[in-house]
């Protein structure tokens, strides 16, 4: 007999229909059992503990428990700089490598601030006489 051809009742004993089984947990999870007395006069049974309550709701928190906002700082690509000051690849990794122009090496790659960019521009300019 192949598993497709039982049905549910060939394969389970036979059992009085007053007391069902207790269902087993499945993967992480826990059923609880109350004890015997823990039902309420009513006969209802009484809940389980509940998690307790913060003190405070977190929307009525005060605001200076919140860190401040930091100004976002956009970092560029070499190949972005590169792309914005119009040189070559080669020429931003001299500057970054020289100590011209501020970079952080993340990895094997370097990224440039913004505002260190519009630094080096606004002090490289010349005037031509």
């Amino acid at each position: 007999m192949t598993l497709a051809q039982r049905s549910p009742a060939a394969t389970s004993p036979v059992r009085s229909s007053a007391a069902p089984l207790p269902r087993q947990a499945g993967y992480g999870q826990q059923f609880r059992t109350q004890p015997a007395g823990a039902r309420q006069p009513g006969g209802a049974p009484r809940p389980l503990a509940a998690r307790p309550m913060p003190a405070q709701p977190m929307a009525l928190r005060p605001m200076t428990e919140q860190p401040a906002p930091r100004a976002a700082v956009a970092f560029l690509t070499v190949a972005e700089v590169a792309a914005m000051m119009r040189v070559s690849k080669m020429t931003v990794y001299r500057l970054v490598h020289g100590g011209e122009m501020a970079a952080v090496r993340v990895g094997r790659s370097f990224r440039v601030p913004a505002p260190a960019v519009r630094a080096y521009l606004d002090n490289a300019r010349t005037d031509a006489a």
